[in-house]
């Protein structure tokens, strides 16, 4: 095998926490996990690891790396924007010649199977593309998306929204990162009127609670990825956002109870916090709950 050249650069096992600044790993995300790291120049090696590996550079000062895959050496200049991609139980080396930041994003292999069969692949044969600094704006801007809930640091994003772009990250991946290739459906109409009421009111009627992607599909029929496009094209608004929306709603009319305290209104209509509810209620009305209150 290749080996990546000696140096008396610093040797970090790129498996390790070492560097590491946040990980979503407390967060409850399911199927998918986001590290944000910082390295000083360093060469090691990492193993296969069990879940398909993307790195996103946030770097500001480009650097040289190279890369070892099997018998194929990498070399290249990194810079900010720039994407590695890893399937799967796929083991290498690294040196990275100067300092480094950059997000990690593992999804699980099960998930992206789902994921492939719901929209068209064949999710037992799949296979991911190996990728060395390849440029993609659209799941460049996922991973920063995904990078902004993981700054919050307290799972303020809801987890409607996390399965989101869990679901859109991985469909990207499978339609420009796989071997096999399929055409997805672009043509859609939006959701029926019988599914779009039955979904709307079940957000409604479960606005206190914990909304989940998966269970909004599943009331239409229909995958995340599919629900998540019909949805919008029926209302204009993805169901995060109209989830929110409602429970903004819900929320101003509670507000009219003086009985009521803000933080009680929070709880009952699904914010996980007073200042969850306050940062999406002044979002959506430009105003705080008391000063709302007070009009």
């Amino acid at each position: 095998m290749n080996k990546v050249p000696s140096t008396k650069l610093s040797t970090i096992a790129y498996s390790s926490d070492e560097g590491l600044i946040a990980s979503s790993k407390d967060l409850g995300w399911k199927s998918i996990t986001v590290k944000e790291y910082q390295l000083p120049p360093a060469q090691g090696s990492y193993p296969a690891f069990e879940q398909h590996d993307l790195t996103l550079c946030l770097t500001t000062r480009p650097h040289r790396i190279h890369q070892v895959i099997g018998k194929q050496r990498y070399v290249g200049i990194y810079s900010k924007g720039d994407i590695c991609i890893t399937p799967a139980g796929t083991p290498g080396e690294y040196r990275a010649e100067g300092d480094d930041h950059f997000l990690q994003i593992q999804i699980e292999p099960e998930f992206l199977e789902t994921v492939a069969q719901q929209t068209g692949f064949d999710g037992s044969s799949l296979e991911l593309i190996h990728k060395f600094r390849d440029r993609n704006p659209q799941v460049e801007q996922i991973i920063m998306m995904l990078y902004s809930e993981l700054n919050q640091g307290s799972g303020l994003g809801s987890k409607l929204y996390i399965e989101s772009l869990s679901n859109a990250l991985a469909v990207n991946l499978l339609r420009d990162y796989s071997v096999q290739k399929t055409s997805l459906n672009l043509s859609l109409a939006g959701l029926s009127d019988s599914k779009l009421l039955l979904v709307t009111d079940y957000i409604n009627d479960n606005i206190a609670s914990e909304i989940k992607l998966s269970d909004l599909a599943n009331l239409a029929g229909i995958s995340q990825y599919h629900f998540s496009r019909l949805f919008k094209k029926s209302l204009g608004i993805s169901p995060n956002k109209y989830v929110i929306k409602q429970r903004v709603e819900r929320a101003k009319s509670l507000l009219k109870n003086p009985e009521l305290s803000v933080t009680d209104i929070a709880l009952l209509c699904g914010f996980n916090s007073h200042s969850h509810f306050g940062q999406y209620f002044r979002r959506f009305t430009g105003f705080t709950p008391k000063q709302y209150r007070a009009s």
